[in-house]
């Protein structure tokens, strides 16, 4: 034990060694003279602790008296020449924390939800995000940040984002607890989820997706009556025999929808008032439009995922800063109450179509409506997807 204390001892004293060069590099010491010699004042270092669970070493420090807090963040990159990229640095006017770690971001990080079950499992309806630059999961409730823009060229890594985000919420929430409606333009992302027991419908025709949407605003308005009726300010505080399951609207493409106005006034009601009723939308698209995204849809869509993206005008109607300069395949910046850079989880659809197998249940063949084949009702649509 005391020889392993006086190896802690020297490895802490080496570690403020370099954390005063850093200060130094970045110019945030002060300097007086006393004769010939000068004399260097460095911030106050306060500790230096190694955690060896999630292998990160911080140190805890506070700057001088007349100290501009501002400079820290302006020399980040100093401490990252001295620590690497994976440093975190967090702090105010005067006391800052430094967290520097072992770990970083994989280029390629494989789905496994044996590892991200204990991340999202205290969540009401955990969104997995990705693995940060220093090697740790980010995750994020919901409920708490409702309704997510997904953007990204084709191959950037959008749709198996999408494909892991549903099949997370579909592992951890019972279908009782969460419905799922999913509409796919495009044909191409949510034909493995048709059978299973959350899901609601999975649509693709224009004006199937229209009746579902109005099928939810009656859902809308009938839990905005109740929680008027029962004074509560959300649908989770309802009496027991009123509860409403969530509901998560996921639509890849959607800017494909843009002409159809009775759409576009739902999903806006959606992501303006749906949060305290329970409802949560998910919009993916390729290629952003300032005219979709108007001002109040960009508003409330309170997370922002930009994987790879044309330009930086695309960068920045998404509100992804950067998103134009990613390389790597499922790298994306998450725009949240904070700035990410953050790389997706991988799943194929062979690995998630195990994954979902538990909750597949029988249904009859969901059918695509034709432009040639008669307009059907809402309750038509309803019950061939549902039954």
């Amino acid at each position: 034990m005391k020889i392993m204390s006086v190896l802690e001892v020297v490895a802490k004293l080496h570690e403020k060694a370099q954390l005063k060069k850093a200060f130094k590099n970045a110019g945030l010491i002060n300097k007086y003279k006393s004769g010939d010699k000068e004399i260097l004042i460095y911030p106050k270092i306060h500790s230096v602790q190694f955690d060896k669970k999630d292998k990160k070493t911080i140190y805890t420090f506070s700057l001088l008296n007349g100290m501009d807090p501002k400079e820290v963040k302006k020399k980040e990159y100093v401490f990252q020449q001295h620590f690497g990229k994976n440093i975190e640095m967090e702090g105010d006017l005067k006391k800052f924390v430094l967290k520097v770690y072992q770990k970083s971001m994989p280029k390629e990080l494989t789905y496994k939800f044996s590892e991200i079950q204990p991340i999202v499992a205290h969540f009401k309806l955990g969104i997995i995000a990705g693995m940060n630059r220093n090697g740790q999961y980010v995750a994020f409730d919901l409920l708490k940040h409702p309704h997510i823009l997904i953007a990204g060229e084709t191959g950037s890594g959008k749709s198996t984002q999408l494909r892991s985000i549903i099949t997370t919420l579909i592992k951890t929430k019972r279908p009782e607890e969460m419905e799922l409606y999913l509409a796919d333009c495009k044909k191409s992302e949510f034909h493995i989820f048709r059978k299973v027991e959350h899901v609601q419908c999975a649509l693709s025709q224009p004006r199937d997706i229209r009746k579902m949407l109005q099928h939810i605003k009656k859902e809308l308005d009938e839990r905005s009556d109740l929680t008027e009726t029962f004074e509560v300010s959300h649908v989770d505080d309802l009496p027991q025999e009123h509860k409403r399951p969530y509901i998560v609207v996921c639509i890849d493409e959607f800017v494909m929808l843009r002409k159809d106005e009775t759409i576009m006034d739902i999903l806006t009601e959606i992501v303006a008032i749906g949060r305290t009723l329970g409802v949560f939308a998910i919009l993916s698209m390729q290629r952003p439009n300032a005219q979709v995204l108007d001002t109040t849809v960009r508003a409330n869509l309170t997370v922002s995922m930009g994987f790879k993206l044309r330009d930086k005008v695309e960068s920045r109607i998404v509100n992804t800063p950067n998103a134009e300069k990613i390389e790597v395949s499922g790298r994306f910046i998450m725009n949240s109450d904070k700035l990410f850079e953050l790389q997706a989880p991988y799943l194929d659809i062979e690995k998630a179509k195990i994954l979902l197998n538990p909750f597949y249940v029988s249904k009859k063949e969901v059918k695509e409506v034709m432009d040639e084949q008669p307009q059907l009702s809402e309750k038509d649509v309803f019950n061939d997807v549902n039954e």
